[in-house]
C-alpha cells in the first residue's frame, strides 16, 4: 500500500491556531511552536489552509503571489523553519494551493488586463459578451473589465478571476510554482476546487447556472495525468483534490493508481445532510439514513473502483461536529469519541481539523456581531431584508456559520485567551475553553484527545483497516451505524449509537460465535460487556472488536 493510505492528516487553519508572535491572529512559527504535541498526537502530515501571499478576499483562497509568504503570517525563512523542523519529527508539510482561479491583483491578471494583445491576455478566458452562467458566490459569474472592454470569467468572487488551462502556458507556470514547493520540501498538495479547471470551448447558455458544463469537464483528467508526469511523478507526494459537486464515478478516477492523476479526493455530499432540500441556511436536524447510505455507497464504489477517500467530519468551512452530529451537552465527550471511531475505522485516509481531537463544540454566538465571516453577515443581511425574525435568523446562523470552525484553539485555560496568543483574538472564545482544553485533556486518560490518539496509532497496528473490505450491517435500524471490515478469517465489527437514548440491537446470526475469538480494541466507555447477538449500546455508545474465526 502507498504511504499515504497508513496517514492522518491534521488540518490546521493558521489564523486560528497559535500566535508565537502575540498577535490577534495565528502564524506560522505559531504552527512550529505545538510541532511537539502533534507528534505526540501521532499525525504524520499537516494541511495547513492558503498561507501565500493573498490581498485575503477569500480567506487566502485568492493567491497574488504563488513565490511568497503572506506577512500576516510570517516570512519565507519561517516556513522554511516549519518545513524542517516538521520533517525531524517525521511530519510532512501539506501546501493548499488554488490553481483554478488567481487574484485580479496577480501579477499575470495586472499584465492580462492591461491590453487585448498582452503575452499574459490568455491566461484567463475572457468574452465580449457574457453568457448566464453565475458565480458560486452569487451573480454573474462575469465581470466586465472596462479598460479593454471584455468580461473575465470568475466562478467564484468577482476579484478571482479563472485561469485558461487550455493555454499550455498557464500549464506550464502552473506545474513550475509546484515544482518549486516541491523543492522546498513540502510532501504534497490539497488542490482547491481542482475538478473545475476545465471549460468547454463554446460556453453554452445554461437554465441552470452553469455547473454542469465545468463540473470535472472536458479535459480535465488529461491536465490533471499531465501534472502527475511534471510534478509528482518519481516523488512521494501526498496530493489531495477537492472536488466541488463531482461524482463517485470521476473520484474513482481521480484517485485510482492506474489513473496517475491523485492520491484521494474530498467530496461533501455527507455534509449536506442537514440541508433541507439543500437549502443551507435553515436551522434543522441531520437525515441519520442519508449519511449512513452516502458514507456506504462511497466505501463500497470506491472499493469496487480502486479509488481512495478522503474521510473527514470538519473543516475551517464547516461546524464543529459533536455540535452537528453528535451531543455537544450532556454527552459531549461520548458523542465525540463516537463520531471518531465511526469515521477512523472506514477505508481511507482520515483528517482531523484542529480542535476536534478535542470535541471542541459550536461556539453559541448569540450576536451578529460576534460573527466574523463575510458569507454569515451576508446571509444575515438578506434574510433581515427578505423579513425573516431575529430568532429564525440566528437559529440558522447559530447551526451553520462558518465561523463555528474557526474560534481560536483551546490550548490552556490558565493562560490568557485560552494560550492563542497574548492579544485579543481576531474572533472570539468560547466560554467553554475554561473545560475544553489540550492542557487538561492531556492529564485525563479518559478524554477525547487520548480517545483520538489511540485512533490514530491503531492505524498502524491494524492491517484490516486499511485493507478490510467494507459491509454495512442494520442499514435500515434508525439510530445504530453498524459495519464490518473483513479480510481473511478475521474482521473488525464497529458499532456506533448516533443518539442519546440507549438502543437494544440484534447483530446477524453467528457473527460473534462461541467459537470466534474476541479483541476489543477501541470503546468510549470505561466497560464494555462481551457482546453477544443481541446488544444493548448506552447513549452514543461505540466500540470496536476484532473478531478471528
Amino acid at each position: 500500500m502507498q504511504d499515504w493510505q497508513h496517514s492522518v492528516i491534521y488540518q490546521i487553519y493558521p489564523k486560528s491556531f497559535h500566535s508565537h508572535a502575540g498577535n490577534a491572529t495565528g502564524d506560522l512559527l505559531g504552527i512550529v511552536d505545538k510541532l511537539d504535541y502533534l507528534k505526540w498526537l501521532g499525525v504524520d502530515c499537516l494541511w495547513v489552509t492558503p498561507f501565500l501571499r493573498s490581498p485575503q478576499r477569500d480567506n487566502g483562497y485568492d493567491i497574488s503571489d504563488y513565490y511568497a509568504i503572506d506577512p500576516s503570517y510570517g516570512t519565507m525563512a519561517d516556513c522554511e523553519l516549519l518545513i524542517s523542523e516538521a520533517a525531524k519529527r517525521g511530519i510532512k508539510l501539506m501546501l493548499d494551493i488554488v490553481v483554478n482561479h488567481t487574484s485580479i491583483e496577480h501579477e499575470w491578471f495586472q499584465q492580462a488586463r492591461s491590453s487585448l494583445d498582452n503575452p499574459y491576455r490568455d491566461f484567463y478566458i475572457w468574452r465580449d459578451q457574457p453568457n448566464n452562467w453565475e458565480s458560486k458566490f452569487g451573480g454573474s459569474a462575469w465581470e466586465y473589465e472596462a479598460q479593454t472592454g471584455q468580461y473575465f470569467l470568475h466562478l467564484f468572487d468577482h476579484t478571482q478571476a479563472d485561469l485558461n488551462w487550455d493555454n499550455p502556458k498557464v500549464r506550464a507556470e502552473v506545474y513550475k510554482l509546484m515544482r518549486f514547493w516541491r523543492d522546498k520540501g513540502v510532501g504534497g498538495f490539497r488542490l482547491d476546487v481542482i475538478n473545475l479547471i476545465s471549460k468547454p470551448a463554446d460556453f453554452p447558455e445554461d437554465n441552470s447556472d452553469g455547473r454542469r458544463f465545468y463540473t470535472d469537464g472536458p479535459n480535465v483528467h488529461a491536465y490533471l495525468q499531465e501534472m502527475h508526469r511534471e510534478v509528482f511523478e518519481g516523488h512521494a507526494l501526498i496530493n489531495v483534490g477537492e472536488m466541488s459537486s463531482t461524482s463517485l464515478e470521476h473520484c474513482i478516477r481521480y484517485s485510482r493508481p492506474e489513473s496517475k492523476e491523485l492520491s484521494m479526493t474530498f467530496n461533501f455530499h455527507h455534509l449536506k445532510v442537514d440541508y433541507p432540500n439543500l437549502q443551507k441556511w435553515v436551522r434543522a436536524d441531520f437525515d441519520f439514513q442519508q449519511l449512513k447510505r452516502i458514507f456506504s455507497d462511497w466505501q463500497l464504489g470506491m472499493q469496487a473502483g480502486g479509488g481512495w477517500n478522503a474521510l473527514f467530519w470538519c473543516n475551517h468551512d464547516q461546524p464543529r461536529v459533536v455540535s452537528r452530529f453528535g451531543d455537544d451537552g450532556e454527552y459531549r465527550v461520548v458523542s465525540a469519541k463516537m463520531l471518531a471511531t465511526a469515521l477512523h475505522f472506514l477505508q481511507g485516509t482520515p483528517f482531523v481539523y484542529q480542535g476536534e481531537e478535542l470535541g471542541m463544540t459550536n461556539p453559541g454566538f448569540d450576536s451578529i456581531e460576534q460573527y466574523r465571516d463575510v458569507e454569515t453577515l451576508n446571509i444575515y443581511r438578506l434574510k433581515r431584508d427578505a423579513g425573516e425574525s431575529e430568532a429564525s435568523s440566528m437559529a440558522a446562523i447559530k447551526q451553520k456559520s462558518r465561523d463555528n470552525g474557526r474560534t481560536p484553539m483551546q490550548w490552556d485555560s490558565s493562560q490568557a485567551n485560552a494560550g492563542f496568543s497574548r492579544a485579543e483574538p481576531w474572533i472570539g472564545i468560547p466560554a467553554n475553553a475554561a473545560q475544553i482544553n489540550v492542557q487538561s485533556q492531556l492529564d485525563d486518560p479518559d478524554s477525547v484527545l487520548h480517545h483520538y490518539r489511540a485512533l490514530i496509532a491503531l492505524r498502524r497496528l491494524e492491517p484490516l483497516i486499511q485493507e478490510g473490505v467494507y459491509r454495512q450491517l442494520l442499514q435500515d435500524h434508525d439510530k445504530v451505524w453498524a459495519y464490518l471490515r473483513e479480510g481473511h478469517g478475521e474482521r473488525l465489527l464497529v458499532l456506533n449509537n448516533f443518539y442519546g437514548q440507549p438502543c437494544e440491537i440484534q447483530l446477524p446470526n453467528n457473527l460473534i460465535s462461541a467459537a470466534s475469538e474476541q479483541r476489543l480494541l477501541i470503546s468510549n466507555y470505561p466497560d464494555c460487556p462481551v457482546p453477544t447477538d443481541t446488544v444493548i449500546l448506552r447513549p452514543y455508545e461505540s466500540f470496536v472488536l476484532h473478531l478471528t474465526d
